[in-house]
């Protein structure tokens, strides 16, 4: 059986990272030692086993160093692997956990190429003793080059596990196990024997979507608040100040704010800032509470607030009418 042709875009993280010896699973990072996608490939060379993978080297760095100027260059990076290699595929991204699910989310609703993307992860260096940086890497190429994984929006592979962008969260700081999507569950499994697929998400994704921004030199600004008990208004006049084009409310569970926080909030809303509520609980859908929707809110479903940030700054690229951003939180 041949090989899928796989492109490797190689942007860092721990599953690029080297440390001082086996045991280095925590300092690694103060080394800086991080591989690009061709030295990642020379690392694992057992890779080729499952694909023929093209190295793409893009960067070499934590992924706190990635955001949305790199995201919309990962797009671009997308477009030009599929042109240059009409044959290809599917498209695998090396990236560091911390802010992984949200580039793949944002690659979810923008990439417009017609092959799986498949965004890859490590809880563990290379260089660490049983890391699962190797097996994920090639999982996640595996993946990439099944047929059955088109169409399915960017997806996250760790720990064996296929996750659609838009529902999967890191939940533990060091676990092998920390991706999960609480409310769903996972797409497939990367089992021994065969990439094993168990649903599909419904939600728009890559074509479907109304936004392209391979044109976009930025993004609109969008903060998000943090609520907490006694939490006044001067987080939302700051971000103000700064220029947010949009908040987004990280509510208690299942939604509301302070007092202090709905008095600045609606005062923004009253000015025309589109502010989007979601929750800090990490799991479970907004309501449409009367409360909520009289005070102006869009409600972001049940995007935590990472993810309903970045959606609320791709819909301000298209408009600031507030049915149709809602409109874009119930169906992306």
């Amino acid at each position: 059986m041949a090989r899928p042709r796989i492109a490797l875009i190689g942007t860092g993280g721990t599953i690029a990272s080297l440390g001082r010896g086996p045991f280095d699973i925590a300092d690694y990072a103060t080394l800086n030692r991080v591989m690009d996608a061709r030295e990642l490939l020379a690392h694992w060379p057992q890779v080729a086993e499952v694909a023929e993978v093209r190295p793409i080297p893009y960067r070499a760095v934590p992924s706190t160093a990635l955001g949305p100027a790199e995201w919309i260059e990962l797009v671009r990076l997308c477009d030009q692997a599929v042109a240059e290699d009409p044959a290809l595929d599917g498209i695998v991204i090396n990236h560091g956990t911390a802010s992984l699910e949200e580039t793949a989310y944002f690659l979810s609703l923008t990439v417009k190429v017609d092959v799986p993307v498949v965004v890859v992860g490590a809880q563990r260096p290379s260089s660490g003793l049983s890391s699962d940086a190797g097996m994920n890497l090639a999982n996640a190429c595996r993946v990439a080059g099944d047929p059955r994984a088109r169409g399915l929006g960017a997806l996250v592979l760790l720990n064996d596990e296929v996750h659609a962008a838009r529902e999967v969260t890191k939940t533990s700081t060091s676990r092998l196990q920390t991706f999960r999507s609480p409310d769903f569950g996972c797409l497939a499994h990367a089992d021994a024997d065969a990439i094993a697929w168990y649903r599909r998400p419904l939600r728009k994704v890559g074509a479907e979507t109304a936004f392209d921004v391979r044109g976009l030199a930025s993004l609109p600004r969008v903060d998000i608040i943090y609520c907490y008990a006694g939490a006044d208004g001067a987080a939302v006049e700051a971000f103000r100040a700064a220029g947010a084009a949009g908040l987004v409310s990280a509510g208690f569970a299942p939604g509301f704010v302070t007092p202090g926080l709905m008095e600045a909030m609606g005062a923004a809303m009253a000015e025309g800032l589109p502010i989007a509520a979601s929750t800090r609980a990490g799991s479970g859908r907004m309501f449409h509470t009367t409360r909520m929707r009289e005070a102006g809110f869009l409600h972001a479903d049940n995007l935590n607030p990472q993810k309903a940030r970045i959606l609320l700054m791709l819909g301000l690229t298209v408009t600031r009418e507030r049915a149709a951003l809602q409109r874009m939180f119930e169906e992306y």
